[in-house]
């Protein structure tokens, strides 16, 4: 098992030029365009188009996907010093053409679409023309599958859809849906549901309510009614109660690309913080020369590097086994740490920057809101802590005697029958040469 910390240096010069392009170039945008997703924006499309077709000249182009489908095939480990630094900037991920949902439902479009569907929304999608909307979630049970009620019938040459999805995120700007619904109400969970492709102006389709969260521009998280919706057979994407795997396909690497983007994020405001506290001056010296602050300073900067090592060894751990179900905990684990380490950082940014932190003239409030949507999207933390600690107690086996066999006297009684031999000729030739 090797470890190397380096950088090839031919990809280094390209993340020198990514970090300056992103600098310069895209991290403005946010200030003056709406949601990254809105793709009929002509505002939008005018600045983020040319920053598109620059990236395109420098290959960085979706770099997640494989040649085949217009990428660089780039490995987890490349995709998160990529990401980490993407992360720092609202547009990034849509200028490099690797924005979420975008990137994972063009995954599975790719794995299970037809060719009429992949020409109809896989190309448009992954040339970032159009915007697709998962939904997954329901009213009554939010991220719990086994409480879903959204039924998918077959009559005909068609599934008909009922029921309701909410939090069905970018529903407003999307040209399709991906949408898990019942097929098979009697049968075990995981092979109850089924997932399908739905235009997102089909008849009977309704956005009920668009839900914002605090700090967006415009809310965008659509409730959503499903009234008769009529779709052809093949509208299936996999087979009938396959929904569960083709989920996977985008939620394992969505989860961990989740990850990189937030080092982006928490780093940013780390660097906030550390320009802020030696700029002001507070009762005659610098706030970086006052010991409380500098705490804080060390403890963001080693939360954030220990969970930027945790991400780089699980997605070493994704190229090396080349199967996200065999890196289900630590994909978990990251998961889990990651609303936490933005929210803990984000924090001491806005505390540091006292008053004017808390005002909408600041990022922080919204990094802070952003934490606990970390921590509620693709699963809450709860659930993958369950996930980390359920993967990890299988490596153990139970105890098969009263007492552990860590038992301190059980210990020494059985080091004492491995080495009592030679202790004892030891003591008797110490006795003869005293």
């Amino acid at each position: 098992m090797a470890w190397d910390f380096g950088t090839d240096p031919d990809y280094q010069s390209k993340l020198d030029w990514v970090a300056d392009f992103v600098r310069e170039e895209v991290q403005p945008l946010e200030y003056v365009l709406g949601h990254p997703s809105d793709v009929r924006d002509p505002r939008r499309n005018a600045l983020v188009r040319p920053l598109q077709q620059e990236v395109r000249r420098q290959g960085l182009w979706a770099c997640h996907l494989g040649p085949e489908l217009g990428g660089q095939g780039y490995g987890q480990v490349k995709l998160a010093l990529l990401n980490e630094i993407l992360g720092g900037a609202m547009y990034g991920p849509t200028v490099f053409g690797c924005q979420a949902p975008d990137s994972g439902n063009a995954e599975i479009l790719a794995h299970y679409g037809t060719p009429e569907q992949k020409a109809r929304y896989l190309e448009p999608l992954l040339a970032n023309e159009i915007a697709p909307c998962s939904a997954m979630t329901e009213p009554q049970g939010g991220a719990d599958p086994g409480v879903f009620t959204t039924r998918a019938v077959r009559e005909g040459d068609n599934w008909v859809i009922s029921g309701e999805k909410w939090f069905a995120s970018h529903a407003r700007y999307a040209e399709f849906l991906i949408v898990m619904a019942v097929t098979d109400p009697d049968a075990p969970l995981m092979r109850r549901m089924s997932m399908f492709i739905v235009p997102a102006d089909a008849p009977g389709l309704e956005i009920v309510h668009n839900y914002g969260f605090a700090t967006e521009k415009e809310p965008n998280h659509g409730h959503l009614k499903f009234d008769r919706v009529k779709v052809p057979l093949d509208a299936m994407l996999g087979r009938e109660g396959d929904a569960f795997v083709v989920a996977q396909v985008r939620l394992g690497g969505g989860r961990i690309h989740h990850a990189m983007r937030t080092i982006g994020e928490a780093r940013r405001a780390l660097d906030m913080m550390c320009e802020r506290v030696i700029s002001r001056s507070t009762k005659g010296e610098r706030l970086a020369d006052k010991q409380m602050v500098q705490e804080k300073i060390a403890d963001s900067w080693i939360e954030l590097e220990q969970f930027r090592l945790l991400v780089l060894r699980t997605a070493w751990l994704v190229d090396q086994k080349k199967d996200y179900k065999q890196v289900r905990k630590d994909i978990s684990a990251i998961k889990a740490a990651m609303p936490r380490v933005l929210h803990d950082i984000a924090t001491r940014a806005l505390h540091l920057h006292g008053s004017l932190g808390i005002t909408e003239e600041m990022p922080f409030t919204h990094l802070v809101m952003q934490s606990f949507h970390m921590g509620l999207a693709d699963g809450p933390v709860e659930v993958h802590k369950v996930t980390v600690a359920r993967q990890l107690l299988r490596e153990y086996t139970p105890s098969g005697s009263q007492f552990p066999d860590y038992h301190l006297q059980t210990r020494r009684e059985a080091a004492l029958a491995k080495y009592g031999k030679a202790l004892e000729a030891v003591g008797s030739t110490a006795g003869r040469a005293s």
